[in-house]
């Protein structure tokens, strides 16, 4: 946007801009923008972020907060919170992550995030439709159990002796194969893209035994379990032990909590 617009008139083109950037219908949008600076190539020109959503998905996570008896006073992007949260593995990265790309596999329940970080700031990111749940949901169908049990058994062990060769195991294949395909996506994403220096996998699927060793002699990349609490001093009131176990599910949460508030 031109650097010489005030502020009003910043948001007023922002919003009859907008539209070009957003593929849905501006009336079912939830959407703001932040001016980064003068333009590398135009000194006449400003770069600015615009960030947009349905807002249907702002309601859905305003009503979860309500309903924790809190209020909303912002809704961010998850990509920045893991911006933010990547401060917190910095101690598992060389020279605390400066002059080193890190790739960040953050693996939901139903979802995962493949992002890249030079200099801990992201320079790529990528969502696609994988998760734990699939290993629940199979859990389920092979051994007959409700949703909730197949879940404890996961977490607690307890399975018949064929769970890692016939259950467990082609779940870790199909990981391994999407965090491939994602590098694989990223590399190609741009010119002079460079394979990352580490892997660190987050999630709740990080603490399955021996998924960074896996991952690492698959794709050929060194990895880690990434641990936003590793610096963190618990608080006596929290129990340790469950927390401790959580720890690798946490980055999301950890970046939104570091964020400041205007």
């Amino acid at each position: 946007m031109p650097s010489s617009l005030s502020a009003r008139d910043l948001e007023g083109q922002v919003e009859i801009q907008a539209d070009q950037y957003i593929p849905f219908p501006m009336e079912e949008v939830s959407f703001d923008y932040e001016v980064i600076g003068p333009n590398d190539k135009d000194p006449e020109l400003m770069d600015v972020l615009l960030v947009a959503t349905r807002t249907e998905n702002v309601e859905q996570r305003q009503s979860a907060v309500t309903a924790a008896g809190l209020t909303t006073q912002i809704v961010d992007v998850e990509a920045f919170a893991l911006e933010n949260a990547c401060r917190l593995l910095s101690h598992q990265i060389p020279d605390g992550g400066i002059g080193q790309s890190v790739a960040v596999v953050d693996i939901g329940a139903s979802s995962t995030t493949f992002s890249v970080l030079k200099d801990l700031k992201v320079v790529y990111t990528r969502d696609f439709n994988f998760g734990g749940q699939q290993l629940t949901e199979e859990i389920m169908r092979t051994y007959g159990l409700s949703m909730e049990d197949a879940g404890r058994a996961k977490k607690q062990g307890g399975l018949p002796s064929n769970y890692q060769p016939e259950v467990l195991e082609p779940f870790i294949d199909d990981m391994t194969q999407q965090v491939s395909r994602s590098l694989q996506f990223y590399l190609a994403s741009g010119g002079g893209r460079e394979q990352p220096d580490m892997i660190l996998v987050c999630g709740g699927c990080a603490n399955i035994p021996g998924i960074a060793d896996v991952i690492s002699s698959r794709v050929g990349i060194p990895t880690e379990v990434g641990d936003p609490l590793g610096q963190m001093k618990i608080s006596s009131k929290a129990k340790s032990q469950g927390v401790n176990k959580d720890a690798t599910a946490l980055l999301t949460a950890c970046g939104l909590a570091l964020r400041s508030f205007d």
